[in-house]
Order: C-alpha cells, then sequence, then structure tokens
C-alpha cells in the first residue's frame, strides 16, 4: 500500500459537475479510466479503502461503488475478497501457430489495441536491415517504430522496418500495418519468429510503465510474401508480465512406425 500512498493526491484532481450529461458516477467512472490508460495507476496496484477512496474523492459511498463496478465489468479492476480492490493485470496469450497482426489479434479477443507513434520515416536500410530484407546497399526502408496498447495500457514496443518500394509512405499506416500492406497489393503470407528473454532499460521501461529491469521478451520477426520475397523485418519487446506465447506440439511417430505402417509405406 506504500506505493499507493504516495500517489493519493491523483485522486483529489477529479471534478465533478451536476451540469455534465453524464451521472457522477460515469463521471467518476471516466476519470479513473483515464488514470488507468495513461499509466497514473498501474496493473497490480491497489486503490484506498472504500472510506478513504470515497472521503479523497468527495463523493458518496454509493457512487464510488457504482463507479467501481463499472470498471470491474470493463475488466479494469478486481475486487477482492478481504483484500481490497486492485488494477487488473493485462495478460494476453498469442499462439504461434497462426500469422495474424496485432490489431486483428486483439481485435478477436474483444480487446482495443490502439499505437502511440513514436515516428514514421524513411531512411537508408541499416547493415541488420539490409540482411534480414535482403536489400542492395543504399536501399531505404520505411520505419515505423510505436508503443502498442491494449486497453489502453502500454504492451510492447514494436519497431518495424518495410522495403519502400512496398511502403514508399509509412503515414499511411494508420493502424494495422498488415491491413495497409494488403490494401497495397502486399498481403503477409509467413513468418519466422524468434524469441528470446530480456530485461528492460531505463528509456524502454518508462515508455511500458514498468520498472527498469523488469523482464520482456525481445522478438524479431521476418515476414515475407507468397513468393517468399522478404516484406517486413521487426524487433519488439514485450512485457514479460503481461504477455505469454504458447505453441502447441504433436509427437512425431517415430521412424521405424512408417516402414511398418501399411498406408505409408514406398515400394520401388
Amino acid at each position: 500500500m506504500a506505493e499507493l500512498a504516495r500517489d493519493l493526491h491523483l485522486f483529489d484532481s477529479v471534478i465533478l459537475s451536476p451540469a455534465d450529461a453524464l451521472p457522477l458516477y460515469q463521471q467518476l467512472a471516466r476519470h479513473l479510466r483515464q488514470l488507468i490508460a495513461r499509466g497514473a495507476l498501474r496493473p497490480e496496484m491497489p486503490l484506498p479503502a472504500e472510506r478513504e477512496l470515497a472521503d479523497r474523492l468527495n463523493v458518496s459511498r454509493v457512487t464510488l461503488r457504482k463507479a467501481l463496478q463499472e470498471l470491474v465489468e470493463d475488466g479494469l479492476i478486481d475486487q477482492r475478497p478481504r483484500a481490497g480492490t486492485y488494477v487488473r493485470r493485462i495478460h494476453v496469450e498469442q499462439a504461434l501457430s497462426v500469422l495474424t497482426g496485432f490489431t486483428e489479434d486483439m481485435n478477436s479477443r474483444g480487446l482495443e489495441p490502439a499505437s502511440h507513434w513514436l515516428s514514421r520515416s524513411i531512411g537508408q536500410a541499416t547493415p541488420e536491415e539490409s540482411l534480414a530484407l535482403t536489400l542492395a546497399a543504399g536501399d531505404s526502408v520505411s520505419r515505423l517504430w510505436r508503443i502498442r496498447l491494449i486497453d489502453g495500457s502500454p504492451i510492447a514496443l514494436e519497431l518495424a522496418a518495410i522495403p519502400c518500394r512496398f511502403l514508399p509512405d509509412p503515414l499511411v499506416v494508420d493502424n494495422s500495418l498488415y491491413d495497409t500492406l494488403r490494401r497495397l497489393g502486399h498481403p503477409p503470407h509467413r513468418a519466422l519468429q524468434r524469441l528470446s528473454a530480456i530485461v528492460l532499460n531505463p528509456q524502454q521501461a518508462e515508455m511500458l510503465n514498468a520498472p527498469a529491469g523488469a523482464p520482456a521478451l525481445y522478438i524479431e520477426r521476418r515476414t515475407f510474401l507468397a513468393n517468399g520475397c522478404p516484406l517486413e523485418f521487426v524487433r519488439s519487446q514485450y512485457r514479460g508480465d503481461a504477455y505469454e506465447f504458447v505453441v502447441e506440439l504433436s509427437l512425431a511417430a517415430p521412424p521405424h512406425a512408417l516402414s511398418q505402417n501399411p498406408l505409408t509405406e514406398r515400394r520401388i
């Protein structure tokens, strides 16, 4: 509770107005959503006790309870018996068997994806990008650097490089890069992905509202067109406390079983 005690002033800044079209409890719920969305209230952070919070916000406990219930229904907070109220920890599982973009994958889960753009630019490919995308010396790429968010909370940093012949203007990408590439006639077909464990440096941690040194997943992905031409090279850092990748594996049949199976035996 000590971490929250230093931030109690956050609950003094809300202004509820009877002139607002929204009822007081919905105004309060809106304010608390904004605190969570901008990271002022972080995942797993406890809220003050109900009586103290109502006094801070200058509302009745009935109004407060109705506002908190809205946040529970939105999946933003948890009310734990005999433990208190906590900001909900974001947790997403991503299957590695199908190639999907971040936006379409989150939409399919009923989550709200968004991006905070850090930069969209064109520049000469670095040696690493040239190697990954099989580019010639001096070729240019469009670079998209952004923070990926789920329901307003930052979950990943993503830097994508795409050859300019496929994406000549990076500013045309609004949210979904894959949707943009499909519209331009370059649909992603398959990808190779490499994952490794890292810790966030201070800059990365600040952008992801996580403590410096927190565990994260570093992911490199190369995406290809149907003809095998490299289309995209992405480097991402995903918060380790919020994202898991799931792989389904099946046991391969022993080699001798294949030769004994009359349906698979080959005769010469």
